[in-house]
């Protein structure tokens, strides 16, 4: 049996590390000690938009408004550094802003060289190209305060016009990416890659070829890097992951959606869910629904997420980070089989069956409830529930041939009434993306009726112990415990059989329960 403990006072963690051949084990693993650690931060920033986006601007005027976003991450770069921070994240579309059009977006775009082929450092090698502004004022920051930086700006590649149909150069001669940039502490531009999930960007385009990109650092060895979107898909994220980089950069303008993907949410279940560590960058714009950002280990959260009424300004955080790199540590990482010490394991033989299961204060029932189930909307599908109507029990509800399981003892807290109910859904999601999932959901109702069920909800009072339980298709589980007001909570237990039953246990719980989730990802029927 693979087997996840987390545990509050020594954080020890025995972690899942999903592959592309099989499910692996890295069981005892404790966190690093100390001098295997570096200083990071991410900067949740409250964008300065184009008031008129759709209005193109002259090259001078564009890079005025880039200037001004600008200013603030200088402001930020110098807080950092004065903090001893060694690597620096700005989130996506933080300088330019959004909603432009293809030709709107044209004079805030740079030509960015590709550092696989050459090296250039803007700084101290200004007039080796023209219009490239922006590029030099990154590369000076991070040159002058000594750390490394990643951004997110609008890139120009020129590509040839072809009579061939099947070519993917746009019409008008030129490729347009949302992209992110890397600059070592002395100003070179070390990496750059062109986001591959885009999320209804029409200014943007498609690179023709999945990119996999990654760098090194003095300090913590290997990164890779996603943008937004591209978090929910195989391509790049998880291909990252299976070639052993455990450390993910991730700069985001995500716009909140509960139950189940809040920013912070899916962030930290992805991190425990791939047992890597996720610098994520947000933008800050309570119109977009945007905020939540953090610092997430296998071990350890720090996070931030506006709430109502909050003043609508950006936020630094600033935490010291375990290595996980690997090869950084001293272990060894290939494309395929490694060594089991590595924690990454691809043998039947290297899953552990003798690990002692953590206890659970949720009580033995002999039977589950068999309450009827009704259908309700939650994320625009329609998720199968059943209501949790006693104060402690067994529920099970199936949507299709998928099943969802739960265990719990319901606290309620004063005289407060929160209905909640077990959701079940295994499809194909369809609204705003396209891609297969499997979720088990425990949710806090908005309402005291069914149809309140699945809708978004902030706050709550009850508390609960519990066993929530599924059997995947998938081997890419991401488990979540959102508690009242956007608090993170980690789970206690988190296990997956080789069946592909997956397991979490959570209780004593420090806030009301929003939502507990096991987030399924079925990448191979995505294109189905």
């Amino acid at each position: 049996m693979l087997f996840m403990s987390l545990r509050e006072g020594t954080m020890l963690l025995s972690v899942i590390v999903f592959s592309s051949l099989s499910v692996s084990t890295a069981l005892g693993q404790t966190e690093p000690v100390v001098d295997s650690s570096y200083i990071a931060a991410v900067y949740e920033h409250n964008v300065i938009l184009n008031p008129d986006p759709r209005v193109p601007l002259s090259r001078p005027a564009a890079l005025q408004h880039m200037q001004r976003n600008l200013d603030i991450y200088e402001q930020q770069a110098a807080r950092a550094a004065q903090q001893g921070v060694q690597i620096l994240v700005f989130p996506e579309d933080g300088i330019h802003g959004f909603n432009f059009s293809r030709s709107s977006i044209f004079n805030y775009l740079e030509t960015i060289p590709d550092p696989q082929q050459e090296s250039w450092n803007p700084c101290t090698e200004p007039g080796k190209y023209n219009n490239t502004e922006v590029l030099q004022r990154l590369s000076c920051m991070a040159r002058r305060y000594n750390l490394y930086l990643v951004a997110n700006m609008a890139d120009l590649q020129p590509c040839p016009l072809k009579t061939d149909p099947s070519s993917s150069c746009p019409s008008d001669g030129r490729w347009q990416f949302n992209t992110n940039v890397v600059f070592r502490s002395d100003g070179l531009l070390v990496a750059r890659y062109h986001k591959q999930n885009l999320y209804f960007e029409e200014s943007f385009d498609k690179p023709p070829q999945p990119e996999i990109i990654t760098f090194d650092t003095p300090f913590a060895g290997r990164f890779g890097l996603i943008i937004c979107f591209d978090i929910l898909f195989y391509e790049p994220t998880v291909q990252l992951v299976t070639k052993g980089v455990r450390q993910l950069i991730f700069p985001t303008a995500w716009m909140n959606q509960l139950p189940l993907l809040d920013s912070i949410q899916f962030q930290h279940a992805l991190s425990l869910g791939a047992n890597v560590t996720l610098l994520t960058a947000n933008i800050r714009n309570d119109q977009m629904i945007m905020t939540g950002s953090g610092i997430y280990t296998p071990f350890s959260v720090k996070s931030h997420h506006a709430q109502k009424g909050d003043p609508d300004e950006g936020r630094l955080l600033v935490a010291r980070v375990p290595v996980l790199d690997p090869l950084w540590s001293g272990q060894s990482v290939t494309d395929g089989s490694t060594a089991k010490d590595s924690g990454f394991c691809h043998k039947e033989s290297c899953l552990d069956f003798s690990a002692p299961e953590t206890s659970s204060s949720v009580p033995p029932s002999s039977s589950a409830s068999s309450t009827s189930t009704f259908i309700s909307s939650m994320m625009y599908d329609p998720f199968t529930f059943v209501l949790l109507d006693e104060t402690e029990g067994k529920v099970n509800v199936c949507n299709g041939t998928f099943c969802c399981h739960l265990q719990y003892r319901l606290i309620p807290q004063g005289d407060s009434k929160e209905l909640y109910a077990l959701g079940a859904f295994g499809g194909t999601h369809t609204v705003n993306g396209r891609y297969a999932v499997q979720v088990c959901a425990l949710v806090r109702c908005a309402g005291l009726d069914t149809s309140s069920c699945g809708q978004e909800i902030e706050e709550a009072e009850s508390k609960m112990d519990f066993q929530l339980e599924g059997r995947f298709g998938s081997r890419y589980v991401y488990p979540s415990v959102l508690a009242s007001k956007f608090v993170l909570e980690q789970p206690k237990h988190f296990e997956t059989a080789p069946d592909g039953t997956v397991t979490m246990k959570h209780s004593n719980m420090t806030g009301g329960l929003v939502t507990a989730c096991l987030y399924g990802r079925m990448y191979h029927l995505d294109n189905e």
